[in-house]
């Protein structure tokens, strides 16, 4: 029994830590705490997300802290992740400044990849250039990455805004950057910018009024989501379809598909997208109607989650400032 115990309460291998940290943040466990301590910045911008996640936003800038002190992609990661923290709270011009940067960094490294190009021209032996040219080639992947995300998240900020045309400019760019990337590297290595990309889609065409194009958009994060892997992204994205179904002259299925992402938020311990998934059914008038979600106090729910929230080191912004 000793020696069960004692194997039990081992410190975690280091590929074990990294794999725990990447069901966390983009798997089948976004609600697993405490998570393991990060070793080097992929592992604290891993760490950052699954905490971002949970809500946990105090921990969540401090791992960030670490990562953009960096320099290089991670850098660029770190403050378009931060950027994500503030806007989910209605924090969009702060989180303006932070994509701009993040874009910025991505793009500095974007023009500097011809430099990997030259690198391996100069290596004598085939196994070395191999070598070389896989780490060009992850590298280029995560730098195209970088600034996808940083371009969404800027086209996210303006939206929050009011700045549609600046929103599908932003949008624009970073599809066809995709675009082009796949066409070396192959869609599945952009499948998580896909889905960023389909959801604010989606919200641009809602803000807009079309529901047809929101419901086309965020039909189309559902069938990314679904063969991502990540739980918390399959959530969102739902949520994200719940809300171009609001367009429908019954409201039922939009109530219905809110009630399902609360419940599995909940679940999952996702508090942002609990409370997301809150305000959108008080909205809909969540227990005044007759269905599933009668009972269901999403009011209260909703004062709960941003309790928890601020509890957890979140600050909401009103849309004065935002």
């Amino acid at each position: 029994m000793a020696h069960s115990d004692a194997r039990r309460h081992t410190a975690p291998t280091p590929s074990d830590r990294h794999a725990i940290l990447v069901a966390a943040a983009f798997g089948s466990s976004p609600g697993a705490h405490p998570l393991p301590a990060a070793h080097g910045p992929e592992q604290n911008w891993l760490r950052a997300v699954a905490l971002g996640g949970q809500g946990r936003y105090a921990a969540a800038r401090a791992e960030l802290a670490r990562v953009r002190g960096t320099g290089g992609v991670w850098s660029s990661f770190g403050a378009s992740t931060e950027a994500s923290l503030l806007r989910q709270l209605g924090g969009h011009r702060a989180a303006a400044v932070l994509d701009g940067r993040a874009l910025a960094e991505a793009g500095s490294l974007r023009t500097s990849s011809g430099n990997t190009v030259a690198a391996w021209r100069d290596v004598g032996t085939v196994a070395a250039r191999r070598d070389v040219g896989t780490v060009a080639a992850r590298r280029d992947v995560d730098v195209v990455a970088a600034w996808c995300d940083a371009a969404t998240g800027l086209a996210a900020d303006a939206l929050g805004r009011g700045r549609l045309a600046v929103c599908g400019s932003l949008l624009d760019r970073c599809a066809a950057a995709l675009d082009a990337a796949e066409s070396e590297a192959g869609e599945k290595a952009f499948v998580r910018q896909r889905i960023r990309l389909a959801w604010v889609g989606a919200e641009s065409a809602l803000a807009a009024g079309d529901f047809t194009r929101a419901r086309s958009r965020a039909d189309r994060a559902v069938e990314l989501a679904d063969g991502f892997g990540s739980i918390r992204h399959s959530v969102k994205s739902d949520l994200v379809r719940s809300a171009s179904l609001t367009g429908l002259p019954d409201h039922g299925p939009a109530m219905d598909l809110a009630a399902d992402v609360l419940a599995r938020a909940e679940e999952h311990e996702l508090i942002p997208l609990q409370w997301a998934a809150a305000m959108l059914l008080d909205g809909l008038g969540a227990g005044r109607d007759a269905g599933r979600v009668r009972d269901l106090d999403a009011g209260r729910v909703r004062d709960f989650c941003a309790t928890v929230i601020r509890g957890r080191g979140g600050r909401f912004v009103t849309l004065s400032a935002c």
